[in-house]
């Protein structure tokens, strides 16, 4: 056997990952991705409960001639015409990829040719051709990158982001973090991190150039809208994430804020109602804004605290199955009456727990469209460490079968927040900070104004 065909016959073997689209040579490098996200502070997280990968045969190819691609054999699985096609439906459909790698190989100027190179550009061009922003390929350079633990004490610049936009992408600052200092806004996309370009960078490996040690500066280069892309310089600190904070307001109105869906947050916040529903509130305003989301599980003890019974989400698959998320029927606010604040920042688990309420007549949503992150991905590792797929596995509906994803949530009370004028002069004294209008209006709501 010459070395051609033994090199043929090795990258026929990695040609189930070609099956399902048509590819073509001259894919970009792979988008880097990690498995472990919702243990990091910054990214908009899911805890998702592990979906078993399915018990798949692979189909198998005959060894080429060594002027022939690799002929294509049946699958081992049975697979109808209209899924897959016959066969010699399939070694035709394949037939320009396999023209073109041997063209490739014998014509192209530089050779000899990295055959892994081409494999793992063929996978990414598939994964890209799918359309969907959250299905992915990450090489295995990139997969061990992205890996790096971080456990420890978070140093940063303290913001939500969303890790799966064409660039790392701002959902909400975090309170009193640099990152609210220094002005970055809810859509903000960061095309450089000190000077340096981050097209095609996926975004986790990004948030590892963002980070570092606290009191060293960044410089971040922001697209925002239209306008053109401008630097903003930010020094890190040690960031703490928040949880819950309660108050009691005036007119006898509790005040709960989730900032996140962590680990303790569910405890932290059935000990705050407690405290609050002790002191008889007449209503309560949940305020999910510039939440940028965190666990599942969270998601579910928190819509728990406010819901009685009932499903509280749904998670539906690409076959048309369904797995259901229903209130524990332990809350100790079911019955008060109740208005939840949100914006462009809530995200994820806080859209769960927005839906529910909003479906079940629990309370009103009062603020802005709500972000739109209500799909569930799963990295599934490739064989021999060649990296990792990720695919999106399903999506969330809320009880009443509405779509979150990429469509977010409308208020039932539409209320833009003023923005701060940051025009004024420097000799001119500037205007006091704006009004929480949505604040205010859900106070109005909640009694009756």
């Amino acid at each position: 056997m010459t070395k051609k065909v033994l090199i043929i016959l090795i990258t026929g073997i990695i040609g189930i990952f070609l099956l399902t689209a048509a590819c073509s040579i001259g894919f970009v490098a792979g988008r880097m991705l990690s498995p472990n996200t919702a243990s990091i502070p910054t990214t908009v997280t899911e805890n998702l409960q592990q979906l078993p990968i399915p018990d798949i045969q692979t189909p198998t190819f005959s060894e080429p001639q060594p002027t022939q691609p690799p002929q294509v054999r049946a699958p081992a699985q049975d697979v109808s015409p209209s899924d897959a096609g016959t066969p010699q439906d399939l070694q035709s459909l394949f037939d320009p990829f396999w023209q073109t790698w041997n063209i490739l190989h014998d014509q192209f100027v530089d050779q000899p040719l990295d055959n892994e190179a081409l494999m793992r550009g063929a996978i990414d061009g598939m994964m890209n051709s799918l359309g969907d922003k959250h299905s992915s390929y990450m090489d295995p350079d990139q997969y061990e990158q992205a890996n790096i633990s971080l456990d420890g004490e978070y140093e940063g610049i303290g913001a939500w982001v969303d890790t799966n936009a064409e660039y790392l992408t701002i959902v909400s600052p975090m309170l009193d973090s640099p990152a609210e200092a220094a002005g970055l806004k809810p859509g903000d996309q960061i095309i450089a991190v000190d000077g340096e370009d981050m097209t095609g960078v996926d975004g986790n490996l990004v948030i590892r150039k963002v980070m570092g040690p606290a009191g060293s500066q960044v410089t971040l280069t922001i697209l925002r809208g239209v306008s053109e892309p401008f630097d903003v310089d930010i020094t890190r600190a040690k960031i703490t994430v928040p949880s819950v904070t309660g108050k009691m307001l005036d007119n006898n109105v509790a005040y709960v804020q989730l900032l996140t869906f962590g680990d303790t947050t569910a405890n932290d916040l059935h000990n705050t109602l407690q405290d609050l529903m002790d002191q008889n509130p007449q209503g309560l305003i949940l305020d999910l804004r510039n939440n940028g989301g965190g666990y599942l599980n969270t998601a579910i003890d928190v819509a728990s605290e406010f819901i009685d019974n009932g499903v509280v989400m749904y998670e539906q698959f690409g076959d048309g199955s369904r797995q259901e998320f229903s209130a524990s029927g332990r809350g100790i606010a079911t019955d008060i009456p109740m208005v939840v604040l949100v914006n462009e920042g809530t995200a994820s688990a806080s859209e769960i727990v927005s839906g529910a309420i909003q479906d079940y007549g629990r309370g009103k949503l009062v603020g802005v469209t709500t972000y739109g992150k209500g799909s569930v991905q799963q990295w599934i590792p490739l064989d021999n460490n060649e990296g990792a797929v990720r695919v999106t596995v399903a999506r969330w509906l809320t009880p009443n079968e509405h779509q979150i994803n990429e469509v977010g949530l409308t208020p039932d009370v539409v209320v833009e927040q003023p923005t701060p004028d940051t025009t004024t002069p420097q000799d001119v004294t500037p205007a006091p900070e704006p009004t929480d209008v949505q604040l205010q209006k859900a106070i109005e709501v909640l009694l009756g104004k």
